[in-house]
């Protein structure tokens, strides 16, 4: 085992992407930012003892508190707290673990769905190629937050106010995976379509392999480096989409914290004096949001040879 362990580290030591991170401080510092982020996301409780989510944990009193460097700051609220006396930093780590969540899973969902759509298309061919491109390029015509804000919708109309409520982040996942997956549909559509003519899928066929094999076994490997990079970038528009749909007020529930819900609430008392509860939320929205475009930027020109 510990010889297989060192065996993995040399290769991965070894190769052409772990050279081309080290080289990278863009990419180094945009890893660090997000590794840390992520961390004080899902491991809150251990970066700040309070919760947002505890009413009994909570100061109408503490309400509106500016932060700690300012004259009327308190010391234990180093970024302030917002109108119900809730912490802004746990509020915001709070809120941007279901972002993170959301955007993930969205992300997730549109590959899954517009690789298999785009692998097929590409390697059946005929009319069933046409119809899932020309329904790619129709859905390709419409705004992305536009299709996530129809798919929400129509959900409010089908179920009850209370199921949507309980059921809001599920529905989020689907209206903006279901607006995401065309890019991921052409990328592997188009990648399809150079492995498919290559020799090992024609001597793959020869000998009989069965199509689901040649598809998901043999091409899907090799037409994964594009779709990574779209996917990370995608990663990014999915948490800003998120953010957008609860500032508009139909994303998660007031009551889940959010980046977006946060920048709403706060929106509200912008110009009454407290700026830090809109200001916060937004900064932490966009330095997560930036590291990610530019750890996306780095895998593009380090996985396409032909940027290099």
């Amino acid at each position: 085992m510990d010889n297989k362990k060192i065996t993995l580290l040399t290769r991965i030591k070894d190769s052409d992407i772990y050279f081309s991170f080290i080289k990278s401080p863009t990419a180094i510092i945009s890893t660090l930012i997000l590794i840390i982020i992520f961390f004080c996301s899902f491991f809150v409780e251990l970066v700040t003892p309070y919760n947002p989510f505890d009413p009994s944990s909570l100061s109408l009193m503490d309400a509106f508190t500016p932060p700690s460097w300012t004259d009327e700051g308190i010391a234990k609220f180093i970024l302030g707290t917002d109108g119900q006396g809730r912490d802004m930093l746990a509020t915001i780590l709070y809120g941007s673990r279901i972002s993170l969540i959301v955007g993930f899973s969205a992300v997730i969902f549109a590959l899954v769905l517009g690789v298999g759509l785009g692998l097929s298309a590409g390697y059946f061919g005929g009319k069933y190629e046409m119809f899932v491109m020309r329904f790619t390029d129709v859905q390709l015509t419409v705004p992305s937050i536009l299709m996530a804000l129809l798919v929400d919708g129509i959900a409010r109309g089908i179920i009850s106010r209370e199921l949507h409520d309980e059921m809001a982040i599920y529905v989020l996942i689907f209206a903006i995976g279901i607006s995401e997956w065309p890019q991921f549909a052409r990328v592997s559509r188009a990648a399809t379509l150079v492995e498919k003519n290559k020799d090992y899928v024609s001597a793959s066929t020869i000998i009989g392999v069965s199509n689901i094999i040649i598809m998901f076994k043999h091409i899907l490997p090799n037409i994964m480096r594009p779709v990574l990079v779209i996917g990370t970038i995608g990663l990014a528009l999915a948490i800003i989409a998120e953010a957008t749909l609860s500032f508009l007020g139909v994303g998660v529930p007031p009551t889940t914290p959010s980046l977006g819900t946060l920048i709403r609430l706060g929106n509200d008392f912008l110009f009454s004096g407290e700026w830090w509860i809109t200001f916060f939320p937004a900064i932490f929205l966009v330095i997560l949001a930036f590291s990610i475009n530019l750890l996306g930027d780095w895998m593009r020109d380090t996985l396409n040879p032909k940027l290099n």
